[in-house]
């Protein structure tokens, strides 16, 4: 990877004065926001380029092009067989949505992960649209988007549920990570560009900036370890802020992000009860949902846990510990992390988008935000966990 190549983040139309306020990340004008036009580019600059780039009014963000990559699942595992006595997962039951009406109906969801198996028998109901930004086509090479898109929308497996919102009418599935689960900030935006341009209303994101493997790029350049961390640290900074900027436009309800939430993955990184890292970006860009992961309560009258891998200072939480989802070839696969907790969070926000599509048609962004985060619930985790699951678990709408 080139280390000057940069992502460029425009706003053109509105005014100067709203054009430079979103700049500086306030965007409290929503009416005016609506009339500006979000474009991207990336360019590889010299240090008076990027100045010139920098100047220029209707640029909002530059950042380096960094490595990201999935939140790699904590374990994997064979499936439970498909005879669940409550015919669906038991992250399907605790988030409530075995128990709702709702299905995601007329919602439509986008995946950016690794992809997906299309041909497998928990999609056969949904109209899947797929876009690769790898250069290695169609479908699933890694089989972590398969398991995620299942748990948001799949259909039942063998007579097992797995999908939280399996009504769901149209899916998104932008492929910008390749086999070994390995992406960078320029696809990243372009697949989140392209799925709130393709009507989004709900999109997953399980992917992490890849700081270490930044830097050792940079080593491998024949960089010095000190001037090699500084600029990792800076395109770190720079690429949180391009996604704070990203993120801010989505909430501001503008023509371009209409009714668009992005919930996002917190990490996997801690290792309670010896330490805890904080939410990593982009999930911890303002505006973004970040999820943690739950466990499932061991015994009668037990509570959910926080799963001792989940990072902390999330928003909400979703079930992320042994998960069953769809499997690339057919069949199921077991999976752990905030990866599996996320689209459990995105498959409520469906169903919460279907609920009050029905109340009130053409409902903004915060509503959906509101009901999601504002109905979340910490009364069945344990007392000494909730302080690390936000809000509390997701509920689907009864």
């Amino acid at each position: 990877m080139a280390d000057n190549r940069y992502i460029i983040l425009k706003a053109t139309g509105g005014n100067s004065k709203v054009l430079s306020d979103s700049r500086g990340g306030i965007l409290g004008n929503v009416e005016a926001i609506r009339d500006i036009e979000v474009t991207t580019e990336t360019a590889t600059l010299s240090a008076a380029d990027l100045k010139d780039r920098q100047g220029d009014p209707e640029v909002l963000r530059t950042a380096q092009v960094m490595p990201v990559s999935l939140i790699h699942p904590t374990a994997k595992g064979a499936a439970a067989d498909a005879t669940n006595p409550k015919g669906a997962t038991w992250g399907v039951v605790a988030v409530g949505a075995a128990a709702s009406s709702c299905t995601g109906a007329g919602v439509t969801v986008a995946v950016l992960d690794s992809g997906i198996d299309s041909k497998h028998k928990a999609f056969a109901k949904t109209s899947i649209v797929q876009k690769d930004f790898t250069g290695e086509g169609d479908g699933d090479k890694n089989g972590h988007g398969t398991h995620c898109a299942g748990t948001i929308f799949g259909g039942d497996v063998n007579g097992l549920r797995i999908g939280v919102a399996p009504g769901v009418s149209k899916a998104l599935i932008g492929k910008v990570l390749d086999q070994n689960g390995a992406g960078d900030t320029e696809r990243i935006l372009n697949g989140l560009m392209w799925a709130v341009q393709e009507g989004a209303n709900v999109i997953s994101m399980s992917i992490g900036l890849d700081f270490p493997g930044y830097v050792k790029a940079l080593l491998s350049q024949k960089m010095k370890v000190e001037p090699a961390t500084s600029k990792a640290l800076s395109a770190y900074r720079d690429n949180v802020r391009l996604f704070d900027a990203v993120a801010n436009l989505v909430r501001a309800h503008s023509s371009m992000f209409a009714r668009a939430i992005v919930v996002a993955a917190a990490g996997n990184e801690s290792m309670r009860p010896a330490y805890e890292i904080a939410t990593a970006p982009p999930a911890a860009a303002d505006g973004f949902i970040s999820v943690g992961a739950l466990q499932q309560a061991a015994g009668p009258g037990a509570k959910f846990g926080v799963a001792s891998f989940s990072n902390s200072g999330p928003v909400v939480s979703g079930p992320g510990v042994d998960i069953d989802s769809a499997k690339v070839g057919g069949g199921l696969t077991r999976m752990s992390g905030t990866s599996m907790a996320t689209p459990h969070v995105a498959g409520v926000a469906a169903l919460w988008l279907e609920r009050i599509n029905k109340d009130n048609p053409g409902a903004n962004i915060l509503q959906l935000e509101g009901r999601l985060v504002g109905q979340a619930s910490i009364d069945d985790i344990a007392v000494p966990e909730r302080a690390n699951a936000g809000a509390g678990i997701v509920q689907a709408p009864r």
